[in-house]
C-alpha cells in the first residue's frame, strides 16, 4: 500500500507545483472531476490505469504499470511544463489577434509577432495559474 500511496502523492504534488486546479486536470485529461478528485485524494480504491495515465499526461508526467505497480516519471520539470503551456497558449492568443489585425489590413511583421508572443508568455507565467491552464 505504501507504493500505491506514493504515486497518488506524486500526482497531487505535481498538480500543486503546476498551480493547476482539479477542474483543469479533469478538462485536460477528459476524466470526470469526481474521478480526478478521488484519484488525487487517494480515495479511489481501484482506479483504472487509463484514467491515471490520462491524469498523468495532463500533468506532464508519464504513468507506467510495471509488475502491477504504478510509477510516475517526470518527463520534464514543472517549470518547463508551465513554460511550454504558456508558449502554446500565447501562440494561440497572438494568432487570434494577428488574424483580426490582418482582416483589418493592419498585419504586423514576424518580429513584432515574436515580441507579442514573448510578452504574453511572461504575462501568463507571472499571472494567475487559472489563466494559464484554462
Amino acid at each position: 500500500m505504501i507504493a500505491a500511496t506514493s504515486w497518488f502523492t506524486k500526482l497531487e504534488f505535481r498538480r500543486a507545483q503546476l498551480g493547476m486546479s482539479k477542474a483543469a486536470v479533469a478538462k485536460r485529461s477528459k476524466v470526470s472531476l469526481p474521478t480526478v478528485d478521488r484519484i488525487l485524494s487517494a480515495r479511489e480504491q481501484d482506479p483504472r490505469i487509463s484514467n491515471v495515465t490520462a491524469i498523468g499526461a495532463a500533468l506532464g508526467v508519464e504513468v507506467r504499470l510495471v509488475d502491477n505497480a504504478i510509477t510516475v516519471v517526470d518527463q520534464n520539470s514543472a517549470q518547463d511544463f508551465r513554460r511550454a503551456q504558456a508558449l502554446t497558449k500565447a501562440q494561440r492568443l497572438v494568432r487570434m489577434v494577428q488574424g483580426n489585425m490582418a482582416l483589418e489590413a493592419q498585419a504586423v511583421d514576424s518580429k513584432t509577432v515574436d515580441d507579442m508572443i514573448d510578452q504574453t508568455v511572461c504575462e501568463l507565467l507571472a499571472g494567475s495559474s487559472r489563466k494559464l491552464w484554462e
